[in-house]
């Protein structure tokens, strides 16, 4: 049969018209193709819908216009645009009337295509000169301001510096704040969680801000600028407190922060002062601090250490680099992520992705004339890439590092977590089983790492009761209800949650959660036990369904399964920080800058829930700060944080001048430049073996996504041992 994938989508589907129906194909197969291909059809209108809805949103009313610009005269005259005296009857501009029937010419036309291109030129000079991303072209925003500035027609004066900073940011502001109102009412039925964090901004202010998460994500709430006090215990606790009374004690479910120090000795103030209230430490945090022990371990540590010295080598100097950037079709092979164990993967598995071509280069006429390759540090280079031992204990790293990343995935992502956290920590042990092949030497002493490090955090009581209150565990597995561990926990946190009320105690734990255990009344439905086998099953929303007949026990599972297990949210926050409280704002005061703050962050919020889907990776990160050690030898080091200030103990070495100190003498550092190894100027002289790399090759980019592991034996084919 003839055709494309098109033809095939139709033939697989049975669409009569251009092909005939396949009679093998199951109705699964049917659907699955029929969906397939209507799919692009189904984008289109979506995207007609959302652009109609942006105009609709817009209640500008068109009015008279006058004279015309000489400088805009090239686009058109504005006679065009007034508005006659019986428009107001025949043509008025209000939203419920669709759009269509009163838009503008299709810019496709031949008449305004002209027109419409020069009005764009001067939208891209003012984009280009003032640095503006391209990608806001495609914001929803955008389109309903040039909507709005098309209705009111020519002669429109942009508004004033200060109207913008004044009356318009409060206006928006509030603006802001009624399309959070769904969060507000969202906290009150399903509670929510506080998260709170402290960051050190380009000014070395010590700035502390507070986020709250529900069931439809993360919000900004406000921030303290905190320089002149001590992130004590104390202090924290307080900071807690106020945002407590402010969101409401009945709605705050828990606390989730960092697990340092002083945040731990908040979380027994908060412990005497509200004892319902849990205090849960942050996992992707915690997440972080297991897989680093992991890569520490003798069976990972040298891999990852040779890896880096490697990718070092090619990054340091222009020659290697040019070479590997010709050989991947200038793909790097440093991939950088939110946190250096997520550069630390992503970066291991594009060195897996572009093996072929890196041992390509290393065995290419170019290679072996550079003279970098040459030095101690070029033959290990050569020596890594060519090594099967190497490229095998690459694919292990990432076999074991595969489960975790999944699990951090779940942690670092904006929605309810808990309800899965612990369920998909046991699987993650499981996966790591199956990664070192049932070795239990190797699985102990990965697991020894990661119980040291996640001891009280990510399994503590409050983890396992959501992991048993969660059927989609609980009924696949009915010895979870007989696990000592398990209901000591559960009753642990039954106890915290319906603290000094004993009747409620009494029904959750005699009546309701006997019914739960042995599905009786609606959980024994028909209907309930196979919503659990649902690929976008919510445990929160089935109990809100199925556990009617057991109120306090439903209360509680709901309140639980509804909430975070990470207070990335907050981290998230910093990034939006960082760009308004930029250089070139040094003026801004703090005020303005929360309401910037408040409108961006809660304003992407409001966008995200929107969207049905979103293909963003959370590993992924927007530079390269954190992948440096993989470019750079010794780019930095692990920061220690002071408990008393908040700050880096490198800024409080800075300030005290205690590193220049201990500098050596002169004689000392002249001994030293003899023990360094001989440098190489770029500008020397290279051999004849050159590569061309002007030659017209068709260059590739990154996937974004995360590739399936591979072994590295299935590419070893004549692999140097």
């Amino acid at each position: 049969m003839g055709g494309g994938v098109t033809r095939m989508k139709q033939h697989i589907a049975g669409i009569k018209g251009q092909v005939s129906s396949c009679m093998m194909s199951t109705p699964d197969q049917q659907k699955r193709c029929r969906e397939a291909y209507e799919a692009p059809q189904v984008r289109k209108r979506q995207k007609q819908q959302k652009e109609e809805e942006n105009r609709a949103a817009v209640t500008i009313d068109l009015v008279e216009a006058e004279g015309n610009d000489e400088e805009l005269a090239g686009i058109g005259n504005s006679e065009g645009h007034k508005s006659g005296p019986l428009d107001k009857f025949v043509k008025p501009i209000d939203p419920s009337i669709p759009v269509k029937k009163f838009q503008q010419q299709n810019i496709s036309d031949a008449i305004d295509k002209d027109r419409s291109y020069k009005v764009g030129q001067y939208l891209a000079r003012w984009i280009y000169k003032k640095n503006v991303p391209f990608n806001a072209i495609n914001d929803d925003d955008f389109k309903q301001f040039c909507e709005a500035l098309g209705r009111y027609g020519p002669k429109w004066k942009p508004p004033s510096q200060h109207l913008l900073r004044e009356k318009m940011l409060l206006q928006e502001v509030e603006r802001t704040r009624e399309l959070m109102k769904p969060h507000e009412i969202e906290r009150v039925a399903t509670g929510c969680s506080i998260m709170t964090d402290a960051w050190t901004d380009k000014k070395r202010r010590s700035i502390m801000n507070l986020c709250v998460h529900c069931k439809l994500g993360t919000s900004f709430l406000e921030s303290k600028e905190a320089s002149a006090d001590a992130h004590t215990s104390e202090y924290i606790f307080n900071y807690v407190l106020e945002s407590i009374d402010k969101i409401g004690i009945n709605n705050v479910v828990q606390i989730v922060t960092d697990n340092a120090s002083n945040n731990m000795g908040a979380k027994s103030m908060l412990k005497e002062k509200f004892p319902q209230i849990f205090w849960t430490s942050c996992a992707t945090h915690t997440l972080n601090l297991i897989v680093e022990a992991i890569g520490k371990l003798k069976q990972f540590a040298p891999i990852i250490i040779k890896a880096k010295e490697m990718t070092i080598f090619i990054y340091a100097h222009h020659k290697t680099l040019s070479l590997m950037r010709f050989y991947t079709r200038k793909r790097d092979i440093v991939r950088p992520g939110v946190t250096r164990f997520a550069s630390a993967f992503l970066t291991l598995q594009s060195l897996i992705a572009k093996k072929k071509e890196l041992r390509a280069m290393a065995c290419s006429d170019a290679w072996e004339g550079c003279k970098h390759t040459r030095t101690k540090k070029g033959k290990s280079a050569h020596a890594t890439i060519m090594s099967r031992a190497f490229w095998n204990g690459v694919s292990l790293c990432i076999k074991v590092f595969e489960p975790l990343v999944k699990l951090l995935r779940l942690a670092d992502s904006d929605g309810p977590s808990m309800a899965t956290m612990y369920g998909e920590l046991l699987s993650t042990k499981k996966a790591i089983m199956a990664a070192v092949e049932n070795s239990e030497k190797d699985y102990l002493m990965i697991i020894q790492a990661m119980d040291t490090k996640m001891k009280g955090r990510l399994d503590s009581p409050l983890h396992i009761a959501a992991f048993m209150l969660n059927p989609k565990y609980s009924y696949a597995d009915s010895t979870i209800f007989s696990d000592v561990e398990v209901v000591a926990a559960f009753m642990e946190v039954m106890e915290q949650f319906y603290h000094d009320d004993d009747e409620k105690q009494n029904i959750v734990l005699n009546i309701d959660f006997t019914r739960f255990k042995k599905k009786e009344g609606m959980f024994g439905k028909v209907a309930a036990t196979k919503a659990i086998s649902n690929a976008n099953f919510d445990a929160a929303d089935w109990w809100s369904t199925y556990g009617l007949q057991t109120p306090a026990l439903q209360n509680m599972a709901i309140k639980i399964l509804n909430l975070t297990t990470s207070s990335s949210g907050c981290e998230r926050n910093w990034s939006i920080f960082e760009m308004v409280d930029a250089k070139r704002r040094n003026r801004l005061d703090i005020v303005r800058r929360d309401n910037l703050v408040y409108i961006q962050f809660n304003g992407r919020c409001i966008d995200k829930r929107m969207k049905l889907s979103s293909a963003t990776d959370v590993l992924l990160g927007e530079d390269a700060s954190r992948a440096q050690d993989w470019i750079v030898e010794g780019a930095y080091v692990d920061e220690e944080i002071d408990p008393v200030t908040g700050l880096s103990y490198s800024i409080i070495d800075e300030a005290m001048g205690a590193t220049e100190a201990m500098e050596l003498r002169r004689s000392a550092r002249v001994r030293e430049l003899h023990e360094v190894e001989e440098f190489v100027s770029d500008d020397d002289n290279e051999s004849d073996h050159e590569i061309d790399l002007d030659d017209d090759i068709e260059y590739e980019s990154d996937d974004d996504s995360v590739m399936a592991t591979k072994d590295a034996e299935d590419e070893d084919d004549g692999a140097q041992p």
